[in-house]
């Protein structure tokens, strides 16, 4: 299903949810005592917000409104903040390394981390590249890929800048993706780029295949009215799992929101207290040897 109505560009229903990451971004940039600063987010949620209060879609004048969920903004801040710091363990060994966000969105973590001397891509459709650039400007050192993460070819890409080894990103990217192709993609970040590494979000197999699918489809299109295609199809068993597809996958860490004991969680931290709560939505940090 698309989604019309960012400068006239159709998104689909997966993609839409950029939207709610760059608003949740720029309403706690602005709270008191901010997870996250995230100036130029709110610079362009300003921008769109015109464009978004006249559409026919209810997501969309919801955003424009401010209506938000405090503890969504909390978590995926939260989420925002761990994959920027990984990102800055990475560059303090590599500070002329490559950041590759897959399926970036609307991310600005460029500005947010860059170091003035590594090389940045946000890579994602062509639709949200060019809504994207719409709305920022490449550097010498930030680019913009337009390309399926699915479609293999945007790697040589990567390789003519030598960009090698590298960190690759894949935040609130890989659940949206079938099992097979999740792990196409992982073998061949591997086999094309050796050393390098990848923190990706992941879901339990029982948000999936189990009673916790029904729960989640109601409430990421009944209470934030996502489009029916925003569903995920993969998850795994544990961190160990994607370790079990090629030798040379070594599982790194791992981090659940809980690990942060945010107070802005609030009865949420219970939930951290329950072994299996911490692994139903949560970050893997991998070697690809």
């Amino acid at each position: 299903m698309q989604k019309h109505g960012i400068f006239n560009i159709d998104i689909n229903d997966v993609s839409s949810t950029m939207l709610l990451t760059l608003y949740c971004h720029a309403r706690e940039s602005r709270s008191a005592d901010p997870i996250i600063d995230d100036p130029r987010a709110v610079e362009i949620t300003a921008a769109l917000n015109r464009q978004l209060a006249g559409s026919a879609d209810r997501m969309y004048r919801d955003l424009a409104d401010g209506k938000l969920n405090k503890k969504l903004i909390t978590f995926i801040t939260l989420r925002a903040r761990q994959f920027d710091r990984y990102t800055q363990d990475f560059l303090s060994s590599r500070p002329d390394g490559s950041v590759v966000n897959l399926g970036c969105g609307l991310d600005t973590r460029f500005w947010r981390v860059d170091n003035g001397s590594a090389r940045f891509y946000d890579l994602d459709l062509p639709g949200v590249i060019k809504i994207k650039r719409k709305l920022m400007s490449e550097t010498d050192r930030y680019r913009m890929i337009a390309s399926s993460v699915l479609d293999f070819r945007w790697m040589d890409l990567l390789k003519q800048h030598g960009s090698s080894p590298c960190l690759f990103l894949a935040e609130g990217l890989l659940m949206y993706l079938e099992k097979d192709s999740v792990r196409d993609l992982l073998l061949k970040l591997q086999t094309e780029f050796p050393g390098s590494e990848l923190v990706c979000e992941v879901v339990h197999e029982s948000v999936v295949n189990g009673w916790l699918k029904g729960a989640m489809n109601l409430r990421m299109q009944g209470e934030l009215h996502l489009g029916q295609e925003a569903t995920f199809v993969s998850g795994v068993r544990d961190g160990h799992e994607m370790e079990s597809w090629s030798p040379g996958i070594n599982l790194l860490s791992e981090w659940s929101h809980f690990d942060s004991d945010e107070k802005k969680l609030g009865w949420a931290r219970l939930f951290g207290k329950i072994p299996g709560m911490r692994r139903v939505q949560w970050t893997v940090h991998y070697r690809l040897g």
